[in-house]
């Protein structure tokens, strides 16, 4: 399984909705759309500048949830936003989620959002309105956390492959591989992806041997930066993944 992070509103304010229609028919999986924020403090230089742009275009919540509402006329691909939980406060977490399941978003990723916090003030919320919540873990999160996480999911876990930022990287190490395998080995209920540093063919199936699929982000906003035909520069990129 493939799913592709972008930014909303990046390389340009209106270029969300053809990258969506263009992911879905070059044979992904999942959409995820990034909202933009000024300090994404868990991302690489790439999502960073992206974010940036992104924010300089006048990319906004209530622009992407627009976006997303035009996406849903020619797109049924499961789409998830992910960002960071600040914006989501500002606009009212109640209300974006009503909102985000309105326009049709399926789940969503708020990777500063504490476990704690969100078992207690924000799952009922999210259950209620029937999206799913997809939950981070790494190398470093215990299993006894791994397992607590697992309970509280309801779609796929998103399994950070290092402790560092986003960001495209050479290979995994031995270290690294024995960890998948260590989630692998878990029989967990709910499937996982493996996200930071799958960036081509290689390590998208050095990581498929263990998981359901993965995430792939840095080096899809790296094509986008420099794509001078998104449709076939799309294409090509997805197949080249598979």
């Amino acid at each position: 399984m493939l799913s592709v992070y972008y930014t909303a509103g990046f390389p340009t304010l209106t270029a969300t909705i053809p990258i969506a229609q263009h992911l879905e028919k070059a044979g992904v999986d999942i959409i995820e759309i990034g909202i933009p924020f000024s300090d994404p403090i868990a991302d690489g230089p790439t999502i960073q500048e992206s974010n940036k742009i992104a924010l300089d275009n006048g990319m906004n919540l209530h622009l992407l949830l627009e976006q997303v509402q035009e996406i849903r006329k020619s797109v049924s691909l499961p789409i998830i936003l992910m960002g960071y939980l600040n914006p989501v406060l500002q606009f009212g977490f109640e209300k974006f989620v009503k909102e985000a399941a309105k326009v049709g978003v399926d789940g969503l990723i708020l990777p500063d959002l504490p476990l704690d916090e969100y078992l207690l003030g924000y799952k009922k919320i999210v259950d209620e309105i029937g999206l799913t919540n997809t939950l981070l873990i790494s190398p470093t999160t215990s299993e006894e956390r791994i397992r607590k996480i697992d309970a509280a999911s309801n779609g796929f876990i998103y399994a950070v492959s290092s402790s560092s930022t986003t960001g495209v990287q050479q290979g995994f190490s031995t270290e690294q591989e024995s960890y998948f395998k260590r989630l692998q080995d878990m029989e967990l209920v709910n499937p996982f992806l493996i996200g930071f540093g799958v960036s081509n063919h290689e390590t998208f199936a050095a990581v498929s041997k263990y998981s359901l699929g993965a995430i792939v982000g840095s080096a899809f906003i790296s094509l986008l930066k420099s794509s001078t035909d998104l449709k076939s520069d799309i294409t090509r990129f997805i197949k080249g993944l598979r």
